[in-house]
């Protein structure tokens, strides 16, 4: 049963729910810009380079005469996909974190803004003659 318990503990962490959401959260969003990258930014590109499928190009050598083998086929367009895919990414989600860290910063000031002001040294002393004069009364 200790096992049992120790899991449970460890699972209501708010570490690892926060994680867990993370996760969850990322693989939406990883999805949202696949599909971007797949249905709006490579056909532009292709439509710009004259109909040139990225993940297509690839690179077979010529094979010498009188060779009855299959020459290797480098593939190298899903590699410059995977790049590409990589780096819009990378892009959308900074752009993401920039926005959250943007509307956090704005929050906070908005927070300290509306906080009442500390009091003023004569308030504060004034508050210390009260609180002895309440202690000499009793």
């Amino acid at each position: 049963m200790g096992l049992l318990k120790e899991f449970k503990d460890f699972a209501m962490r708010g570490n690892v729910i926060d994680l867990a959401v993370g996760v969850v959260l990322g693989a939406g969003f990883g999805k949202i810009v696949s599909s971007l990258v797949d249905k709006i930014i490579m056909p532009t590109v292709g439509f710009l380079t004259g109909g040139v499928d990225v993940a297509s190009l690839s690179y077979t050598p010529p094979v010498p005469e009188g060779l009855e083998i299959k020459p290797p086929t480098l593939a190298y367009g899903a590699f410059l996909q995977a790049i590409i895919d990589f780096l819009i990414i990378a892009v959308a989600i900074f752009v993401f974190i920039k926005m959250i860290n943007t509307i956090k910063k704005r929050l906070e000031r908005e927070k300290e803004a509306a906080a009442p002001p500390a009091p003023t040294e004569e308030v504060l002393l004034l508050r210390e003659i009260r609180d002895a004069l309440a202690q000499k009364g009793r």
